[in-house]
């Protein structure tokens, strides 16, 4: 996708603020099946502003942070630039720049939809040590999980600029069958939540690529259908968002 590494540069600031992390499951996960540890050296590749990047440095010997976007790329530096772990790259998922079996884990989170599929698995598999893993995560909005957020789900389909073209559900099976090996992957599903207040859900809403930002067609009509949702769903002034966290790992 042409401009995919771009997309985000002005939503940086809601992305930061409003964007979930990750259930502590998940680095359980990659604890106990990914080689995760304070002895490995990690490549958490479209790092965005550092989110998954955070909890790594929390348990692995050194992450390299890989982001072709600066705007994000910077902010992660503003965040974790003081841990001795992280070290920020300037890089892409079809080139790295990182060594040859460099790294023992590879993660991605939010970002493997945007990739280069075949390309991707090239690089990967190039800078990972023999029987290093690859793990892809997402936070999925569990659309069936409330009204409110079946509704939501209908707020981007009406008012979203290219949801269609760029919902991270075009990675189906065939996808990660044809990257991982078929059938050599494993799934893991954990529960995730945020809460909201109106402004922190406007934030939210902001936060993705695929809708009007401020001065685009269709960005007032979009806030007003959001306070329209948010009035009909708010519970003490709050809503709850809620995700399906689901990580594919294996090797390659």
């Amino acid at each position: 996708m042409s401009d995919a590494r771009e997309r985000f540069s002005n939503r940086v600031d809601n992305y930061v603020k409003h964007r979930p992390s990750y259930p502590a499951g998940v680095l359980d996960l990659l604890a106990a099946e990914c080689g995760l540890d304070e002895t490995a050296s990690i490549a958490d590749v479209g790092s965005g502003t550092g989110i998954l990047t955070e909890l790594l440095l929390a348990r692995a010997g050194r992450v390299f942070a890989v982001e072709p976007n600066s705007a994000m790329r910077e902010a992660a530096e503003r965040r974790l630039g003081g841990h001795p772990a992280f070290a920020s790259v300037a890089g892409s998922a079809e080139a790295t720049t990182l060594p040859d079996a460099s790294v023992r884990l590879v993660t991605v989170a939010q970002a493997f939809h945007w990739f280069d599929l075949a390309a991707t698995r090239r690089e990967f598999a190039r800078i990972l040590e023999p029987g290093g893993s690859v793990a892809l995560i997402w936070n999925v909005r569990d659309v069936d999980a409330s009204p409110f957020m079946a509704e939501y789900e209908a707020l981007l389909r009406t008012h979203g600029t290219d949801y269609e073209q760029v919902n991270h559900r075009g990675v189906g099976p065939a996808e990660l069958d044809a990257f991982f090996g078929e059938g050599r992957h494993r799934l893991a599903t954990f529960t995730n939540a945020q809460t909201f207040d109106a402004a922190g859900l406007e934030g939210r809403l902001l936060s993705a690529s695929y809708v009007p930002a401020q001065g685009q067609p269709g960005y007032e009509h979009m806030l007003q259908a959001l306070r329209d949702l948010f009035a009909r769903h708010h519970r003490d002034g709050r809503v709850e968002f809620v995700y399906a966290t689901r990580v594919h790992s294996g090797g390659l």
